[in-house]
C-alpha cells in the first residue's frame, strides 16, 4: 500500500490549471499547422496562422490563451494501492483548482446555483472531477478547462438501434452544422457511443482528451473518424465560420456496450482551444 498526501494532489492540481490555460498541447499545433497548408481560403489561412500566433504567445509568456478558461474537469485513476492521506483527496482537488486559478490569474466563471441566484463561487470551483479506480499504486490525474461556447453546442441523443452507422454520422453533422460559427472553429469533436445516457455523455468528453495523432484503436472506428472529418470539413463552415476547408481539426470516438434497445450517442464539442494536461503522481 502506498500512501500519497493530499497536498500532492492538491500542488498537482494547481500546475496542471495553469499549464493546459497556457498550451494547448504539440498534438494541436501539429494539427492546425497541416490544415493551414490545405486551407484554400485565404481569411481560413489568415485565422489559423493568428492562431498558432496566439498559442506561442501564450505559452511564452505564460498568459492564458483564452479568455474564457473555462470550467475544471477533471479525470483521476487512483490505484487500488494508494491510499490519500492528509485530507479529502475531492478538498484537494478543489484546492488545487482554487490554487492553480488564482496563482495563474485565469477567469473565474463558476456560479453556486444554475438557476436562481447564479452567484459567482470567485474561485471557479467546484470543479467537475470524475473518478475511476484501476489497478496498482498511482494517481494518475488529467485536467481539462472546458470553456463555455462549445459546450453550450453540443448534443445527446438516443439514436434506435436500427439507425446504425448511419443515423450516427447524420446526428453527428446536424450538431456541427447547427453550432456553425458558435464554438469558435476549428473545432474537436468528441463522440461517445454506447452505454446508458450519462455514460455516453462521459465519453464524449473523454474523447476529446485523446491527443489527435492517436488513432481509435479499433480499426472500425478509426475509419468512421476519419470519414466523420471528411465530412464536417465538407461543410465550408470554415475557421471562426468564415469559410474554408478546416471546420474541424480531428474526430475522437470512444464507445462502450450498450443495451439491445439502444444506441445513445453524445457529440462534446471544442473550440481549437482544446487544452489539457496530465500527471502521474
Amino acid at each position: 500500500m502506498r500512501c500519497i498526501e493530499a497536498a500532492q494532489i492538491t500542488d498537482a492540481v494547481a500546475d496542471l490549471c495553469q499549464k493546459a490555460n497556457f498550451s494547448i498541447g504539440r498534438d494541436m499545433v501539429e494539427a492546425i499547422s497541416c490544415f493551414l497548408e490545405k486551407e484554400e481560403s485565404e481569411v481560413g489561412r489568415e485565422i489559423l496562422r493568428q492562431i498558432l500566433d496566439n498559442c506561442r504567445l501564450a505559452e511564452k509568456e505564460k498568459l492564458a490563451m483564452c479568455q474564457d478558461t473555462g470550467m475544471a474537469v477533471l479525470f483521476l485513476e487512483i490505484g487500488q494501492d494508494v491510499v490519500i492521506t492528509g485530507g479529502s483527496l475531492i478538498d484537494a482537488v478543489n484546492e488545487g483548482v482554487r490554487q492553480g486559478y488564482a496563482e495563474g490569474y485565469l477567469r473565474k466563471s463558476v456560479v453556486a446555483d444554475p438557476v436562481f441566484s447564479r452567484k459567482n463561487t470567485g474561485d471557479n470551483t467546484p470543479a467537475v472531477v470524475y473518478f475511476d479506480v484501476v489497478p496498482g499504486d498511482r494517481v494518475k490525474i488529467s485536467f481539462t478547462p472546458k470553456g463555455f461556447g462549445s459546450e453550450n453546442m453540443s448534443r445527446i441523443k438516443m439514436l434506435k438501434p436500427a439507425d446504425g452507422v448511419e443515423g450516427l454520422k447524420d446526428f453527428v453533422l446536424e450538431v456541427v452544422k447547427e453550432a456553425g460559427p458558435n464554438p469558435c472553429p476549428p473545432i474537436i469533436v468528441g463522440i461517445g457511443v454506447g452505454g446508458t445516457m450519462e455514460k455516453a455523455a462521459l465519453l464524449s468528453k473523454k474523447a476529446l482528451l485523446r491527443p489527435l495523432n492517436r488513432k481509435n484503436v479499433d480499426s472500425r472506428y478509426a475509419q468512421l473518424e476519419k470519414e466523420l472529418l471528411e465530412s464536417i470539413n465538407r461543410l465550408g463552415i470554415g475557421p471562426q465560420g468564415l469559410g474554408g476547408r478546416t471546420t474541424a481539426l480531428g474526430v475522437n470516438i470512444e464507445y462502450f456496450p450498450t443495451h439491445i434497445a439502444g444506441l445513445p450517442v453524445a457529440v462534446n464539442i471544442c473550440c481549437h482551444a482544446m487544452r489539457h494536461a496530465e500527471t502521474i503522481i
